[in-house]
């Protein structure tokens, strides 16, 4: 089990340096109102994600600090969520520091590795349960008394829930592309038509991959046939000679005759043998040149009939690359893909119909679900007024019967509710129950809305009697109750003590109490004081025991230290908690 060890806190309201050494079982914290209890709170809401406030640094600090040692058991939920953000155990325990600067800037540290606040928020789920006065009113609103019953019922409404959930959220998805295609069928229909037309305009001409590349290089050609053919025969004659003019003189003539000069005399010398190949290579690249030149003009083709079915099948083309693509490549792609699109608009209809069928089929489902879930909470519900009764009973409140409200609101007509007990009810994401925690203080009386059907003493007793069902049914090993036995005294508050040590035995306990019929019961009890300064400094926050305690149990009491009468009410309280133990 983890257990919170230890916290240092430093610079933070009234507290200057102090060290808070909490028992595995029950720890008490007490001490005169303004002292600095609620730091504790506060210090330990910080050390687990809480909200950074600038205003709690205390005044001519530069930061406020908290620390804390927390002992886990290796592998458990915390230990592994550590370990993934990267923090290392120091002897089996988890280091975690959280800093408050006076402007306002936080950071985290956890197993010595800095860490986003976020991380220290979701080890709070497994480390503490902090119930004080702020969660109490919390838990007055029915919203978060139907996820307290919900948590209480464990699988018994997380189950069927899940099943809930899943199949509300498709539903949301599909009522959502339902709506978007019955509301847009006329603009849908408009862009079904443009995309028919435009693959139509695409089918029609049967384009080819780069086929506009190719048919603007043969025009090029085909537009210039006599140019190219002139140039070509000009080149051939200059380079091949002139058939018809024996003693015209050309290219290949002349370097035929360099080359018949330089091999009467290639062996007299390395150097010009190399100027006699080279010659020998030109002669060949000549010969090689006139005889393609040759063959392109007599392949030339200057027919203006081919340029014209050339001109003809660009401008087809060019009329498709000015509306879907910048060329035939890119219209091939937009054909390709709006292909896809227009079979899912022209499926409008059957989509819509196969669509209408589901959402019908998956209100029916949650129907069912609904009332599944409906069912789970009301048995949780009995199980859990049960045992809150059981505590009241506990808490000298022995005529008080707690009880749940599980109601449903009419929906305005059958399309917009699921059926729950043959009636159409609104519904959401949770089910379609409303909770409520009702109060009935004493035989005969009406149950009512525990805000409104107890006292002040008397919602005390009932909210820690919840919060202590609610803690025994969650698996989180640490419990903070900041004064929740506020309003409480007499017997009543020594059975809120006898209570909280018996909670004690399977998990531990921090209490920040008044009452000193409470902090008899606590295995160990801490007093803040402030020094003459007003500020609590690291010997401010001191373990009590043997007389020291029983003087605090008596200013506790009295308001007096040495009062004899409040000394023997002391004793009697430690000799009662004893006894109990």
């Amino acid at each position: 089990m983890s257990v919170l060890e230890e916290m240092r806190i430093r610079s933070l309201g009234v507290i200057d340096d102090a060290v808070v050494e909490l028992s595995p079982g029950f720890t008490a914290v007490t001490g005169e109102t303004g002292a600095g209890k609620t730091m504790v709170v506060t210090s330990l809401g910080l050390l687990l994600g809480g909200r950074a406030d600038p205003a709690l640094v205390r005044i001519g600090a530069k930061a406020a600090v908290v620390e804390g040692r927390i002992t886990v058991s290796e592998g458990d939920a915390a230990a592994l969520r550590a370990e993934e953000a990267g923090a290392e155990l120091d002897d089996g325990a988890l280091l975690i520091s959280r800093t408050v600067s006076a402007e306002g800037r936080s950071r985290a540290h956890l197993g010595g590795r800095s860490v986003p606040v976020g991380v220290l928020t979701e080890l709070a789920d497994e480390l503490v349960a902090v119930h004080g006065q702020t969660d109490q009113q919390g838990l007055l609103k029915p919203a978060r008394q139907r996820g307290a019953l919900d948590r209480y019922a464990g699988d018994g409404v997380e189950v069927p829930h899940a099943k809930y959930a899943a199949a509300y959220r498709r539903l949301r998805a599909v009522a959502t592309e339902l709506e978007e295609l019955t509301t847009r069928a006329r603009e849908r229909a408009q862009e079904a038509d443009l995309l028919r037309f435009g693959l139509n305009e695409v089918a029609a001409v049967e384009p080819l991959p780069g086929e506009d590349v190719e048919l603007a290089a043969e025009a090029e050609r085909l537009g210039h046939a006599e140019a190219l053919a002139s140039a070509a025969s000009l080149a051939h004659t200059a380079l091949a000679g002139n058939p018809e003019d024996p003693e015209s003189i050309d290219a290949t003539t002349v370097v035929a005759a360099a080359g018949q000069a330089l091999d009467g005399v290639r062996a007299h010398d390395p150097a010009l043998a190399a100027l006699a190949d080279r010659v020998g290579e030109i002669s060949i690249l000549l010969a090689d040149v006139s005889g393609e030149l040759a063959g392109y003009a007599d392949q030339l083709d200057a027919d203006p009939l081919r340029l014209a079915v050339v001109e003809e099948r660009r401008a087809a083309l060019t009329a498709l690359t000015r509306k879907y693509g910048e060329d035939i490549t890119a219209v091939l792609a937009w054909a390709q893909e709006n292909a896809g699109r227009l079979t899912e608009l022209e499926g409008d209809d059957e989509r819509i119909s196969e669509l209408t069928a589901e959402r019908d089929g998956l209100r029916a489902e949650l129907s069912v679900l609904g009332q599944a879930l409906t069912d789970a909470r009301t048995e949780a519900a009995a199980r859990f007024a049960e045992a809150v009764t059981e505590e009241l009973a506990s808490l000298a409140m022995p005529h008080a019967r707690v009880s749940f409200a599980i109601r449903q609101t009419e929906a305005a007509d059958e399309a917009s509710g699921i059926d729950i007990g043959g009636r159409s009810v609104v519904y959401g994401p949770s089910g379609a129950d409303e909770v409520e925690l009702l109060l009935a203080p004493h035989p005969g009386a009406q149950p009512r809305p525990i805000a409104k059907g107890a006292s002040g003493g008397e919602l005390s007793r009932v909210m820690l009697a919840v919060e202590v069902v609610f803690a025994g049914s969650d698996p989180v090993p640490t419990y903070l109750f900041d004064e929740v036995d506020a309003g409480v005294g007499g017997k009543a508050a020594v059975e809120v003590g006898r209570r909280l040590a018996k909670l004690a035995r399977s998990a531990q306990v921090v209490v920040v109490t008044h009452l000193p019929q409470v902090a008899a019961f606590a295995d160990r009890q801490l007093l803040v004081e402030k020094t003459v300064d007003g500020s609590v400094t690291r010997s401010g926050v001191t373990v009590l025991e043997g007389e020291d305690r029983v003087r605090e149990l008596s200013r506790m009491l009295a308001g007096q230290e040495d009062s004899e009468t409040a000394r023997a009410h002391a004793e009697e309280l430690l000799a009662t908690a004893r006894a109990d133990g």
